[in-house]
């Protein structure tokens, strides 16, 4: 998912780099633009932190299975999707730069905003605690399961 949303941020700058004016505000007090940047840079200090959760994203999916190929872990279904969820965790902080992306842009080009950046944020974090605490309530169940099954066999 992150190289996913990494590739989403990339096409979304190119579409709307050439709409942009020269100076792109980026920073508004209420609904008024206060802060203004170039076009240029915006795009880096939009893409440069979508690039580094991609690449962390992809670390950690790929240490995790190298050690669990070393290690022989790779029959363990739960620890398949541990590795999984660990190395999606990066599309929270991602979703919502890609709101503020389009945001940004929407604003620079067409004069439309969106919904509050905040309201995203705690939308974005709820959805992401649930699915968290349903992922983390299924691995304690099937450990509570594996642990009653041992001890029934001693």
């Amino acid at each position: 998912m992150p190289v996913a949303l990494f590739l989403l941020s990339v096409i979304l700058a190119a579409v709307f780099y050439s709409k942009l004016p020269s100076e792109v505000y980026y920073h508004f007090s209420g609904d008024v633009p206060d802060r203004e940047i170039s076009r240029t840079a915006i795009m880096v200090w939009l893409l440069i932190p979508q690039f580094f959760l991609m690449f962390i994203g992809v670390a950690i999916s790929g240490i995790g299975s190298i050690i669990s190929r070393r290690y022989e872990l790779t029959d363990s279904n739960h620890i398949k999707k541990l590795l999984m969820a660990m190395g999606n965790m990066v599309a929270l902080p991602q979703i919502i730069l890609i709101f503020a992306m389009l945001d940004i842009f929407l604003y620079n080009a067409y004069d439309i905003r969106l919904i509050p950046l905040w309201i995203v944020i705690i939308v974005v974090l709820l959805l992401g605690t649930i699915v968290l605490g349903i992922f983390f309530f299924r691995i304690i169940r099937q450990f509570h399961a594996s642990n009653v099954k041992q001890n029934q066999e001693l």
